[in-house]
């Protein structure tokens, strides 16, 4: 996960829970992508740190045992930026243009520069994140399939011009994948409409009174 902010129900609902069953039937691997944060908040690195060790500390509460899953930081893998580099020689561009999110994404933080080469390659850096480690199945929402998917065609790619030295991953979709934030979108943390783990009572009973219930009405200000 991205250490852009905090831990929210979203996390907990979407990836968390299922992490957290996963380290029971396989061997897992579990990073901070401190590189993929950079993406988006390369003008803003203020926090990413403390963000970091913020939500590992969430995901060892609610249940990831670094005895029984591989628990890292990315950057402290140089591996993952070498063979994202290997793996960018040949990847066409367009395939990292159709990525559903990509565009949904530029729209959605409109106020952000995102016409940079490390976002527009983020989806080859996650797919390297994944084949380095020889990974049978990842688990995923249902948006990011099309990551894995990407992630999949560049294995078939690369062992069309070299060995087959790569597994080809299967996804493992978590069953409630997308839970609608504050404003109905997806819950995310680069939008402001998150209920975070860490919210008090107070501000959880504050957070879901302003709530999404009509779509002219998105927020308790708008008359």
């Amino acid at each position: 996960m991205r250490p852009t902010g905090k831990m929210h129900l979203g996390h907990l609902a979407g990836a968390l829970g299922n992490w957290v069953e996963l380290q029971s039937k396989y061997d897992c691997f579990y990073f901070v992508a401190d590189w993929h944060a950079l993406t988006s908040e390369y003008s803003n690195t203020e926090g990413l740190t403390d963000y970091a060790v913020d939500n590992v500390t969430d995901w060892i509460a609610v249940g990831l045992d670094p005895e029984r899953s591989t628990l890292f930081v990315q950057s402290l893998v140089p591996e993952h930026a070498e063979l994202y580099l290997l793996l960018s020689m040949i990847v066409p561009t367009p395939w990292l243009e159709r990525v559903p999110s990509y565009k949904e994404q530029i729209a959605q933080l409109a106020e952000k520069d995102l016409s940079t080469l490390g976002f527009l390659g983020y989806p080859l850096l996650q797919g390297a994140d994944i084949v380095m480690y020889q990974a049978h199945y990842v688990p995923v929402g249902e948006d990011q399939v099309p990551h894995l998917e990407l992630t999949r065609e560049v294995v078939r790619r690369f062992h069309s011009f070299y060995d087959e030295v790569f597994v080809e991953p299967q996804p493992l979709l978590t069953y409630f994948s997308r839970l609608p934030g504050l404003d109905n979108r997806k819950m995310s943390k680069s939008y402001d409409n998150a209920i975070d783990l860490s919210d008090d009572a107070e501000t959880v009973c504050k957070k879901v009174k302003r709530m999404y219930t009509d779509p002219k009405r998105v927020r308790a200000d708008i008359p």
